[in-house]
């Protein structure tokens, strides 16, 4: 889990209005977050494969939501490839 303060800094900066917690975009970012961290913790620990089957989780949930953003609204997507530089 991330710590409350890291997430509630990434809302921060991702959301497109003030009231903006739930977006696409801010919910890649937390999950994108939390496999960096994860990831970080596979790197030292290779045998740990309770959290490796957790990581292919979450880089499931991550795809499956820019495919919902890809197939709903392309302009979006489209941004937001081009900041992350996905490939299309």
């Amino acid at each position: 889990m991330l710590p409350t303060k890291k997430k509630a800094s990434i809302i921060e900066k991702h959301r497109s209005h003030p009231l903006d917690t739930g977006s696409i975009e801010v919910q890649k970012e937390i999950w994108s977050e939390e496999i960096k961290r994860l990831a970080d913790h596979l790197k030292k620990n290779k045998k740990d494969n309770h959290s490796r089957k957790g990581l292919l989780g979450m880089v499931s949930k991550r795809k499956k939501l820019l495919d919902y953003l890809r197939r709903e609204n392309t302009r979006r997507y489209n941004a937001l490839a081009k900041k992350l530089g996905l490939k299309k």
